[in-house]
């Protein structure tokens, strides 16, 4: 490989491609036990930011079962969302709905750790979604994070999906969340894409601050915009998903998403989990 090679592979994330969607949620699920494990172990707590839509649902069954439910210390996890719908918390468009009922009832989280976007709240006070992402940023300023250079919370891992569009967190393309400073915004209601209904969002460049962004993607319908994403056009704005392109981030795909990406990119392709024991995370849950 040549030293302008070197660099560029030295530049991009780690690229796991894995034959099934089932694969990738128990790939999904161990790298983020191990990760959790590690932040707990050097820095004595975890800070999680999860996602919504179809991607986080099988992997939080793979957490709330063995070895995982044991091996991570989940009462010094920290969840956060990096979006949410304004919606009912108890509607099925919300994206903390999963999380509550596929692992959070069954790992010891304590509630006061679980930082919900407070929507539902606000919808019986009759509060605006400018004051929702106000409280949330208040929240994550008041949880001592460390700060990058560029003034954003490096929190450990930030799982995000990625839209057909590009988008992650409700970062749209030509979103004009980038030139707003704060953390947490409101976000209008997308005619572009559905549900067409206002979030409150993360500011894209906390994918930037973070430890480990981790995008898990699967299915042909994604193929097409993962191409994009890896192609030698770089445009953040339009294709917010590309933050996540970045040395220390993880992609977990499955064969199908992966199958348009560039011949350049390495790409680490594992076998089937189908008949392999489930191992469990690399280190074990501290005493």
């Amino acid at each position: 490989m040549s030293p302008d090679r070197e660099g560029v592979a030295a530049s991009e994330p780690e690229v796991i491609v894995l034959p099934t969607p089932a694969d990738a949620s128990h790939v999904a699920a161990r790298r983020i036990a191990e990760a959790l494990i590690a932040a707990v172990e050097a820095r004595g707590v975890a800070h999680w930011v999860t996602t919504g839509g179809s991607t986080p649902g099988p992997i939080y069954r793979h957490l709330a079962d063995m070895p995982y439910r044991e091996s991570v210390p989940w009462d010094h996890v920290h969840l956060w969302w990096g979006d949410e719908r304004w919606v009912p918390p108890e509607d099925i468009l919300s994206n903390a709905l999963a999380c509550w009922n596929l692992l959070l009832r069954d790992v010891p989280v304590p509630l006061d750790q679980v930082h919900v976007v407070p929507i539902g709240d606000a919808l019986m006070a009759g509060q605006p979604p400018d004051a929702v992402a106000a409280r949330y940023e208040a929240a994550l300023r008041a949880a001592d994070l460390e700060i990058d250079p560029a003034g954003f919370p490096r929190l450990d891992i930030v799982l995000v999906g990625i839209g057909s569009d590009g988008h992650l967190f409700s970062v749209f393309p030509g979103s004009a969340t980038w030139d707003d400073p704060h953390w947490v915004q409101a976000v209008p209601a997308p005619t572009h894409i559905t549900p067409h209904v206002a979030r409150i969002s993360l500011h894209p460049r906390i994918v930037t601050a973070a430890r480990m962004p981790m995008a898990v993607t699967v299915g042909p319908g994604k193929a097409g915009i993962l191409a994009e994403i890896f192609g030698p056009e770089r445009d953040e704005r339009q294709r917010p998903a590309q933050l996540a392109r970045r040395q220390g981030a993880l992609w977990i795909l499955d064969a199908a998403a992966a199958a348009e990406l560039p011949p350049g990119l390495h790409l680490e392709r594992q076998p089937s989990m189908a008949h392999v024991a489930e191992a469990g995370p690399a280190s074990t849950r501290p005493s």
